[in-house]
C-alpha cells in the first residue's frame, strides 16, 4: 500500500524535452507563495472560498440556508426546497423559545425575541433548560434543584441540603469532565419527555481529596480547592432520584449509594414511564442498563455487558417502534457494531458486523425500518453514510467515491447534504436523496486564486510498527525542495485512545503552508489505539498507557528518518495533554529517535490524573504498580538528552501544573536543559494575548531548532 517516492525525486530535462517544457516551468513560477500578513494575519489570498451556511433542515423537504441580508447587514434565513433548489425567506423563527441566565438570573426569550426575567436572586442560577412543554424553566442554585414556571414565575424548590459537598444537579468535577461531558456545563439534571418529572443525581464529595489550585492574583493571591479524585482515590458518592414538576418528595433509584461505581447518562422512554440508568463498576469492565420505574425506584436489569480490558458509556440508547425495542452500538467484539435488542434486553439482531467501525447513528425510520449512520468502512481514514434495515439487515453505502464525508440528514432520511473532500480535493458540497442518487452540487470551496499560489500536497501513506500492524501517517511536503538537502521533521500528534487526527479529508491551512515555504516537513501519526483499528487495536494499551503509542511514533518516526529527504538531527513532536505526555515520552523513553519537542499542558505520570479517565486504562496504581511506572515520564527522565520545551498554566483544573513541576524537578535535579514557560491563570489551554504569545514562541522554537534561522523580524511586532 506504500506509494512510489518517484514524486519526491528531481527531474533531469535535457535537449528538446526543456524546449517542450519551458512554457509550464514559466507558468510554474509564476505562483506565489503566501505572505507573513496572509499565513498569520488573515489577509485574503482567495485560494478557498466559504461552503454555503447551511444550518439545518426545516423540515423533510427543505434546508435552512444563512445568506446575508444586504439592507441591515445581517444573515437571513432562506428556506430552499430540497428538489428543485427554490429559495423563499424564512419567516418562522430559526430558533425556537430559549433560556438564559443575565445578570445571575434566570431570562426567558420567546420566539419573537421578547425576553423576560424569570427569576431575581442574589445567588447565581447555572444552566436553566427549558422543559420539553416548555411551560418550565429548571435550573440550580447554591447547589440545589429548582424549577420557575414561564406563565406565572412561580419556584419551585426540589432539594435543600446543597452545599460546598453536596450538589444537586450540579455535577462533581470527575462526572463533568469524563462521564457527562464538558458540554453538559456540569449539568446533571434530565426532564422527562412529558415534562413532568425531572430526573437528577445527587453528589455528595465529601470524601474526595482537595486539591488546591493557586492563582497569584491580587497582593496575597488565593487558593482555589477543587474536589479531584487521582487515580485510586475516593470517588463522589452518587444516587439518581426523579422528582415530580409540581414538587414533593424525590423517589430515589435502587442503588447503595456508598458503594464504588459510576452511573453514566440516563435515558427517558419516549412514554415517561420508565428511566433507564446507566451503571458501571469502578473496574469500567462491566457495564449494566436498568430500567428504574419512577413512581417507586425499583430497578430491573435489562443490559449486561463485559469485555476483559474496559467498556466505554453509551452515547445514546435510541429506542425504536413505539417503544418495542432499543438499539445499542458496541465495541465488545473488537469493532463498534450496531445491535437491535428487545425492550426485554434481549438480542433480535445484530445489525452490522465486520473489521470496520460504526461512527454514529444519525436516525432512526422506524416507519421504513430503516437506521441511518455513519462508519469508517470503505477505509479507516475515512467516514460515509450508510443506512441498514433492521428487518433483514441489508446494507447499503449511501455517499460514493474516495471522499470523507460530513453529514446533514434530513427528518425522515428521504434527503441528505454532504460535505465531502480527500487530501487532493478541496471541500465540496452536494445534495443527494436516501438511495444515494445525486441531486444537486451546492458548493465547492475552491477558491478564485487557488491555482494562482504554490501549495504543499499532502500525502496518505502508512507505516509497519514492530509487531507488523500497519497504520496511517501524513505528510506534507515542503516547497521548492532542493535535490539533495534534507529537511526537519515536525510531527503534531494527539495520540489519546479513539482521538486519532490522520484522516483523508481536505485539511489546507495558511500557517501550515507557510512552514511548507520555511522548509519544514509536517506529519501527522495515529498509533494503534488512535481509532483506525477499532476497539481490537486500543485493547492493545490496556494497564500500560502510553508506552505501545510513544513505540508506534518511534517506529514511525524511525522511517521517517531513513528517508533520503530527512534531517535525522531535527525529528521534533508537539502536542497538548495527551499529546503533550506523548512529547514528553518521545523526548525521554524516545530520546534515541527525537532530539525536539514542544509539550504543552502534559500529563507525566498517571498517578497524578483524575481516576475516572486513568482507571479505565490502567486500573487503580495499587492493582497496577508496575504499569504506572512504565509508563510515567520520570521513569525516562535520565535518558534525555535533546531539547523539550515544557508549557503549562498555572490554573489548569485538568491536567494540574503540578504533573510539569514533578517533571522540571527530575531534570534538574539530573542537571538537564530543558525550557519552560508557565501561563499565570491559564487553564487547559488558553486564548486571547497568552495565545498570541504561546503561539510566537511555539514559532521562534521551530526556526531557532528546526530551521537553523533567525527569528523573523514581523513575528514580533
Amino acid at each position: 500500500m506504500m506509494r512510489s517516492e518517484q514524486w519526491l525525486k528531481p527531474t533531469t530535462i535535457s535537449g528538446v524535452g526543456l524546449l517542450l517544457l519551458t512554457a509550464p516551468c514559466l507558468k510554474a513560477q509564476q505562483k506565489q507563495d503566501l505572505t507573513y500578513e496572509q499565513a498569520f494575519k488573515g489577509k485574503a489570498t482567495h485560494i478557498t472560498k466559504p461552503l454555503p451556511a447551511i444550518r439545518d433542515w426545516a423540515d423533510g423537504e427543505h434546508y435552512l440556508e444563512m445568506r446575508p441580508d444586504a439592507a441591515n447587514g445581517r444573515m437571513q434565513a432562506w428556506s430552499v426546497d430540497a428538489r428543485t433548489g427554490k429559495a423563499t425567506i424564512y419567516t418562522a423563527p430559526v430558533d425556537g423559545p430559549s433560556v438564559e441566565v443575565r445578570e445571575k438570573d434566570v431570562f426567558y426569550k420567546a420566539a419573537d425575541g421578547n425576553a423576560v426575567r424569570l427569576t431575581n436572586d442574589a445567588a447565581e442560577e447555572k444552566n436553566p433548560t427549558l422543559s420539553p412543554d416548555g411551560k418550565y424553566v429548571a435550573f440550580t442554585r447554591n447547589n440545589d434543584l429548582y424549577s420557575v414556571e414561564v406563565a406565572t414565575k412561580k419556584e419551585t424548590r426540589y432539594t435543600t441540603d446543597g452545599s460546598d459537598v453536596i450538589y444537586n444537579g450540579w455535577a462533581s468535577w470527575v462526572y463533568y469532565e469524563e462521564i457527562l461531558g464538558r458540554p453538559t456545563h456540569y449539568r446533571a439534571f434530565w426532564w422527562s419527555p412529558n415534562s413532568r418529572q425531572i430526573a437528577y443525581m445527587h453528589f455528595d464529595d465529601t470524601k474526595v481529596p482537595v486539591f488546591p489550585i493557586y492563582s497569584e492574583k491580587g497582593q496575597h493571591g488565593y487558593l482555589e480547592n477543587t474536589r479531584y479524585p487521582k487515580a485510586g482515590d475516593p470517588n463522589p458518592a452518587v444516587k439518581v432520584g426523579v422528582v415530580p414538576v409540581t414538587g414533593g418528595a424525590t423517589v430515589w433509584a435502587d442503588f447503595n449509594e456508598n458503594d464504588d461505581q459510576y452511573f453514566g447518562t440516563p435515558f427517558w422512554t419516549d412514554d415517561s414511564q420508565q428511566l433507564w440508568m446507566q451503571w458501571m463498576n469502578r473496574g469500567q469492565d462491566n457495564l449494566k442498563i436498568y430500567s428504574i420505574n419512577p413512581q417507586s425506584g425499583v430497578k430491573k436489569e435489562i443490559y449486561d455487558e463485559k469485555q476483559k480490558t474496559w467498556i466505554d458509556w453509551f452515547d445514546a440508547v435510541p429506542f425504536v417502534q413505539n417503544n418495542h425495542g432499543f438499539l445499542l452500538q458496541s465495541d465488545k467484539t473488537g469493532w463498534s457494531h450496531l445491535y437491535l435488542h428487545n425492550m426485554d434486553g434481549s438480542l433480535k439482531k445484530q445489525l452490522t458486523s465486520g473489521n470496520w467501525t460504526v461512527k454514529e447513528v444519525l436516525q432512526i425510520d422506524d416507519k421504513n425500518q430503516l437506521v441511518y449512520f455513519t462508519a469508517r468502512k470503505e477505509a479507516s481514514t475515512r467516514f460515509d453514510l450508510y443506512k441498514v434495515s433492521m428487518k433483514t439487515g441489508a446494507l447499503t453505502r449511501l455517499t460514493n467515491g474516495n471522499y470523507n464525508n460530513v453529514i446533514k440528514l434530513a427528518p425522515g432520511g428521504k434527503y441528505f447534504i454532504t460535505t465531502y473532500s480527500n487530501l487532493q480535493t478541496p471541500s465540496k458540497m452536494a445534495l443527494l436523496d436516501n438511495n444515494g442518487k445525486p441531486v444537486r452540487e451546492l458548493g465547492d470551496s475552491k477558491g478564485e486564486n487557488f491555482n494562482d499560489y504554490n501549495l504543499a500536497q499532502t500525502t496518505l501513506k502508512t507505516y509497519k510498527t514492530r509487531d507488523g500492524l500497519e497504520l496511517p501517517l501524513t505528510i506534507t511536503m515542503p516547497l521548492h525542495m532542493e535535490p539533495g538537502k534534507k529537511y526537519p521533521i515536525l510531527i503534531s500528534i494527539y495520540g489519546g485512545p479513539n482521538a486519532g487526527t490522520v484522516y483523508d479529508t481536505w485539511k489546507y491551512g495558511n500557517v501550515q503552508q507557510w512552514w511548507a515555504q520555511e522548509g519544514v516537513i509536517q506529519v501527522a501519526i495515529d498509533n494503534r489505539s488512535s481509532g483506525q483499528l477499532g476497539k481490537m487495536g486500543m485493547n492493545y494499551i490496556h494497564r500500560q498507557l502510553g508506552k505501545h503509542e510513544i513505540e508506534d511514533y518511534m517506529d514511525a518516526a524511525i522511517w521517517l528518518r531513513s528517508q533520503p529527504w530527512a534531517d535525522s538531527s531535527k525529528i521534533c513532536m508537539t502536542g497538548g495533554s495527551f499529546g503533550g505526555y506523548m512529547t514528553c515520552m518521545a523526548l525521554t523513553y524516545g530520546a534515541d529517535v527525537f532530539n525536539y519537542g514542544m509539550a504543552n499542558y502534559a500529563v507525566t505520570d498517571w498517578q497524578l490524573y483524575d481516576s475516572h479517565y486513568t482507571e479505565r486504562y490502567m486500573d487503580t496504581p495499587a492493582e497496577n504498580p508496575e504499569g504506572y511506572k512504565v509508563t510515567s515520564v520520570m521513569t525516562y527522565a535520565d535518558k534525555y538528552k535533546g531539547l523539550i520545551r515544557i508549557v503549562h498554566g498555572t490554573m489548569d483544573d485538568n491536567v494540574h501544573m503540578q504533573n510539569c513541576i514533578q517533571l522540571i524537578d527530575k531534570l534538574e535535579n539530573l542537571n538537564k536543559h530543558f525550557e519552560f514557560m508557565l501561563y499565570p491563570g491559564e487553564r487547559h489551554g488558553w486564548g486571547g494575548l497568552k495565545s498570541v504569545h504561546s503561539s510566537g514562541e511555539s514559532y521562534r522554537f521551530i526556526y531557532n531548532n528546526l530551521l537553523d534561522k533567525p527569528y523573523p523580524a514581523l513575528f514580533s511586532k
